[in-house]
């Protein structure tokens, strides 16, 4: 049996054992409007998200692990399909259907991108998904309603004024900020260690030995010669080079000396708590920050997507204060109304 087949069935058992209350074994759980969710129907999306877990893919049924995973995933995902019930209500109020067209045109698609060639083939990925033709078609045709009435009254009246654009560029400028970077060479020179700590005379002589490695540099001797020879970092195979890094992740008083060399220059000999290193800036880059012209897409594009998540938290707002929603089984209204109150309170924030 597939692994995948093996998962699921593990989950299922699973979620049987889950204490969501006596009434789960009860086959509608909630009824939106009218419209119902069954327990096969929410036990689906529950093993959807499970799968994704690689740490639950060999869990036993009465793993605490497992339980646990569906406990924690189980207030979001009531939440998502009471949603998704009142925007498919909204689409068909709109008139929206699937036709026959856009159903073939869909699964064509879908057979191109999984390489499936025949009829047959097709039917057989189905069958081992739990699905017949009928069951994709309605799953397609809710997602298609879904998402149609959230464009049409949520996506379709967003706009994003420039004022909005640009206050955003003057509140987020670092976003637009490509920091300073500069690539380096080093050569360090360690000091030995010991549970007596740092012997003098061998620490005299590491200093020394960087002192004169320097004077050599700066005679023209080959930084990447020098460092493969003496160093003791593991840069020692490349050169020395290490970077590029951005200058704001350096140390303040790294950052400091720095921004007095020039690309070419050596540092005096640096006391680090290995030993001694002397670096030398190969390159730089400056700041540069990108022009809110050059960055007015992006702008566009950021302010627009965090209005439509806020307008479309309210659409569903608004949809739920107009539906009458029956819950019959306690345990999961409970789990729904922790979400809905956490949404309400990032709604409100």
């Amino acid at each position: 049996m597939p692994k995948r087949i093996t998962v699921v069935m593990v989950v299922l058992a699973a979620l049987a054992a889950v204490p969501l209350g006596a009434e789960i074994i009860e086959q509608v759980l909630v009824n939106v409007n009218g419209d119902i969710l069954t327990k096969t129907e929410f036990e689906q999306r529950q093993v959807a998200v499970l799968r994704t877990r690689p740490e639950l893919a060999n869990v036993t049924p009465d793993s605490p692990v497992l339980r646990k995973a569906v406990l924690e995933i189980t207030p979001q995902l009531i939440l998502e399909a009471v949603d998704e019930l009142l925007l498919i209500q909204r689409g068909r109020e709109l008139g929206l259907v699937l036709g026959e067209e856009q159903f073939t045109s869909i699964v064509d698609n879908i057979r191109k991108s999984n390489n499936i060639e025949t009829d047959e083939q097709f039917q057989a990925a189905l069958k081992q998904e739990g699905m017949t033709m009928a069951d994709l078609r309605r799953a397609l045709e809710r997602q298609m309603l879904a998402s149609e009435a959230q464009r049409r009254d949520v996506v379709d009246k967003i706009s994003v004024t420039e004022a909005e654009s640009r206050a955003y560029y003057e509140a987020h400028k670092d976003e637009f900020t490509t920091p300073s970077e500069v690539t380096l060479r080093e050569i360090l020179i360690e000091v030995p260690v010991t549970d007596k700590g740092v012997n003098v005379a061998q620490d005299d002589a590491a200093k020394a030995e960087a002192e004169e490695v320097r004077k050599r540099l700066v005679g023209g001797e080959p930084f990447p010669r020098l460092a493969a020879e003496f160093s003791d970092a593991s840069s020692r195979a490349n050169g020395g080079l290490i970077g590029p890094i951005r200058e704001n992740e350096l140390a303040d008083a790294l950052q400091q000396q720095l921004a007095k060399m020039k690309v070419g220059d050596l540092t005096e000999v640096i006391r680090t708590t290995r030993g001694y290193q002397i670096l030398k800036l190969e390159s730089r880059t400056e700041t540069k920050v990108r022009t809110f012209d050059e960055a007015r897409s992006d702008i566009s594009n950021k302010v627009g997507s965090d209005k439509m998540a806020l307008e479309r938290l309210k659409y569903l707002e608004r949809l739920r204060s107009q539906a009458t929603i029956t819950w019959r089984n306690e345990e999961l209204r409970k789990a729904y109304e922790q979400a809905l109150a956490e949404r309400r309170k990032a709604l409100a924030g």
